[in-house]
């Protein structure tokens, strides 16, 4: 087991490409700043790149898969069994996920990073458990310090593989029945809000089920008291596997100055707790949408992050990162492919 993963530096953004495709964003047969948003991200993207002409071809979702202790609970609607389940339903093809990554020309990735039951070998999974799910964080810490160095080590692993397979973009989901109980505690940690203002339904708790959740967490909050200021020590008291993997993945990935487009609430969770790590991975993080989950919106905010759609989703796995990437890659391709003014022998608006 990895226990003495360290946070990557994460290389600044290149302002000059920002500008040269700027640049190149005004003399484009449009109307300038008439693509909106688009020509941000654009020029967002060549920052991240560090090159005037962004590209976003070679694509990769990665989910990463765990269990949740506290589920004992009765936080979730669903039993941890459907955890396996579905991992297995992703590699078959038949998840959402798995329909939006084919149709997305993404190639799609399950990381085991801490799910309770034994997974066959598949050649889409990453067999990477650290322990077959949480501890039950009412009782004691989630993790301990050192499984939570080997989660994010696992996801800084797994994004150097792919990157070494070529990736230009990488898209991030999760699955983890009960996860949101464990994202909303580093989210009340991370943003300070308080949990009855960040605590959703999940996968359709009714409103019994609802406010014992809130209990959940505020007993956890009040019995670890983890900091902002100790990201690795809040990660390990009252957050889970895959939200560790995935904080890995993101710095490994920004790192890189690979972009990163985040799904919704655990994916931005983990988020926070990267950034608590390394501030400027931010910059290199795209919030793919705006969950349906009530608190996801002040998560959001606290990482200056506006999300590209608001479709009401709450479906998790990486699905409305994956809705979102085709804007991502739209807004590249326009930089790159269409013609400036003097190409297409437009006249341009008088000087």
């Amino acid at each position: 087991m990895t226990a003495h993963w360290q946070p990557p530096s994460i290389p600044p953004l290149d302002e000059a490409a920002r500008q040269a495709a700027r640049e190149r964003q005004r003399q484009l047969t449009k109307p300038p700043g008439s693509l909106g948003r688009l020509e941000a991200l654009s020029t967002a993207l060549a920052a991240m790149q560090a090159t005037p002409r962004p590209r976003v071809c070679h694509k990769a979702v990665l989910i990463m898969a765990g269990d949740h202790g506290v589920t004992q609970a009765g936080v979730s609607a669903y039993p941890s069994e459907v955890t396996a389940q579905m991992v297995h339903n992703f590699v078959r093809g038949g998840a959402a996920i798995a329909v939006l990554a084919r149709q997305m020309g993404a190639r799609l990735r399950v990381v085991d990073v801490g799910v309770a039951a034994p997974l066959p070998p598949h050649p889409q999974v990453y067999a990477r458990k650290v322990r077959p799910g949480t501890a039950n964080m009412l009782q004691g810490p989630a993790m301990t310090l050192a499984e939570a160095q080997a989660a994010l080590a696992v996801g800084a692993e797994v994004v150097a593989l792919e990157h070494a397979a070529g990736l230009d973009v990488l898209v991030l989901g999760d699955m983890g029945i009960g996860n949101t109980t464990p994202a909303a505690a580093l989210a009340a940690v991370f943003t300070g809000h308080p949990p009855r203002v960040l605590v959703g339904r999940g996968t359709g708790l009714d409103d019994a089920g609802l406010a014992r959740k809130i209990a959940v967490v505020e007993q956890a909050l009040a019995r670890h008291r983890p900091r902002a200021d100790a990201p690795l020590e809040a990660l390990a008291a009252v957050g889970g596997l895959e939200i560790a993997a995935l904080a890995g993945a993101m710095l490994a990935a920004a790192a890189r100055r690979v972009p990163v487009v985040m799904d919704g609430y655990i994916v931005t969770a983990a988020a926070l707790v990267a950034a608590a790590f390394r501030p400027a991975v931010r910059h290199y993080l795209i919030a793919g949408h705006r969950s349906a989950e009530p608190g996801h919106a002040r998560m959001l905010e606290a990482l200056a992050l506006t999300p590209l759609l608001n479709l009401d989703l709450r479906l998790g796995e990486g699905s409305g990162a994956a809705l979102a990437l085709p804007l991502v890659e739209a807004a590249a391709r326009l930089l790159n492919e269409m013609s400036t003014f003097a190409e297409a022998g437009v006249s341009d608006r008088p000087s």
